[in-house]
């Protein structure tokens, strides 16, 4: 569905599974086109592109109610919700955080997520169709973290909501809400940067350029030209994607998760089967990935992740956030090792010297980077007291 000028349109549906009143219940997921030209980092440019989203709660009166989710790597503008009444379907991919009285509540605020453009989940990438009718593929321009900001001011705008309340998200979305804060410093009250980083480390990079050369090793890649053909580089993806998911767990957790458990048989067999637990879970996410993101998204998107540099095109990272006006709330995990508090801190002090409000909090957990998506509790605390603080100052 397109925005056709009725902002009333751009609402969904809600339906409330009865076995879960919490839940923002069956939604929509929309599609605002743009013929606009899209202008890139790179010196690329889009004639035109569409952006996925999804939205939940109620806009206010005076559209002070309005925070922006953004996603990381692997996700997408479906953050919360069910799209069907079937009991089986899994919900959004941060739906114990968005919802009546959650982290995210949906009876105060106004909650949108779109999927970043060169993703492949309804946004404009590397899948679509280009002005000659043919799936872009690798003629599709390199975006970064800016690009997909820059993308994002087009869907508010389109909304016609001038100031966001917050703009939050973990990982990449951590670095999509630090670059709106440098890049429209006037658009946000509040930046909630949560397991994430103000740049790429050499490490970061390393992982992610394992995984690329995963994809690029599978003959089925065929150089980004695999569309419309029986077989795709499924096997590539699976190994980027299992390689990335050690990075978003901890040591701790595997050991917690699954040690040195056997699968299927009680004494070892000494073959190249699998053999262990943790084999079988990463092969099992490996394939449950390829099911839904495309091989091409992948490269364009840890692309765009190892070019991140807040700093880029101001200076210093102190240059650049320099322009911000708005308040932050920085979450660190101790068990992270994809994106250290150390990394948290290239933020935090500098804002602290900028005499900027900030809240820092290291959290003491056990799952690695994915603790942001799994520490509930802790997280409804930290997050949904900061906006509830952060509103009560503005009412």
């Amino acid at each position: 569905m397109t925005y056709e000028g009725n902002l009333r349109r751009l609402l969904p549906r809600r339906s409330v599974r009865m076995h879960d009143p919490r839940s923002v219940g069956v939604v929509d997921r929309y599609h605002a086109q743009f013929d606009e030209t899209l202008h890139l980092r790179s010196g690329g440019k889009l004639e035109g592109f569409t952006l996925a989203y999804e939205t939940y709660g109620a806009l206010n009166a005076d559209k002070s109610n309005a925070i922006l989710i953004c996603h990381a790597l692997s996700g997408d503008s479906h953050v919360a919700g069910y799209y069907t009444d079937d009991p089986e379907e899994k919900p959004g991919w941060w739906d114990e955080a968005v919802g009546p009285g959650k982290m995210f509540d949906t009876d105060k605020y106004f909650i949108i997520c779109s999927n970043v453009i060169g993703g492949c989940r309804g946004s404009t990438g590397p899948s679509s169709i280009a002005p000659d009718g043919k799936p872009y593929g690798l003629r599709f321009p390199v975006i970064t973290i800016a690009d997909m900001v820059k993308a994002q001011t087009y869907l508010i705008d389109r909304l016609e909501i001038d100031t966001l309340f917050a703009i939050a998200g973990g990982s990449m979305g951590g670095m999509q809400a630090l670059q709106w804060s440098v890049d429209y410093p006037e658009r946000v009250r509040n930046v909630l940067f949560i397991a994430s980083t103000p740049r790429s480390s050499t490490q970061n990079i390393a992982f992610n350029e394992i995984g690329r050369q995963a994809i690029y090793a599978d003959p089925h890649w065929n150089h980004g030209d695999y569309y419309g053909r029986k077989e795709k580089p499924d096997a590539g993806l699976a190994v980027a994607r299992m390689i990335g998911h050690i990075t978003y767990m901890s040591e701790q957790s595997l050991e917690q998760k699954f040690g040195r458990e056997l699968q299927g048989h009680r004494e070892l067999k000494y073959t190249f089967e699998t053999e262990f637990k943790v084999e079988g879970y990463l092969h099992y996410q490996g394939f449950k990935f390829t099911e839904r993101f495309d091989a091409n998204s992948y490269l364009y998107i840890t692309k765009a992740l190892d070019y991140y540099d807040v700093s880029d095109g101001y200076g210093t990272i102190y240059d650049a956030l320099r322009r911000t006006q708005a308040n932050f709330l920085v979450v660190s995990f101790s068990s992270d090792w994809l994106y250290t508090d150390k990394q948290a801190r290239e933020l935090v002090d500098p804002l602290r010297r900028l005499k900027r409000d900030v809240e820092y909090h290291r959290v003491e957990a056990t799952f690695g980077h994915d603790s942001f998506l799994v520490e509930v509790d802790t997280m409804t605390e930290l997050v949904g007291g900061y906006l509830a603080k952060q509103w009560r100052r503005i009412r």
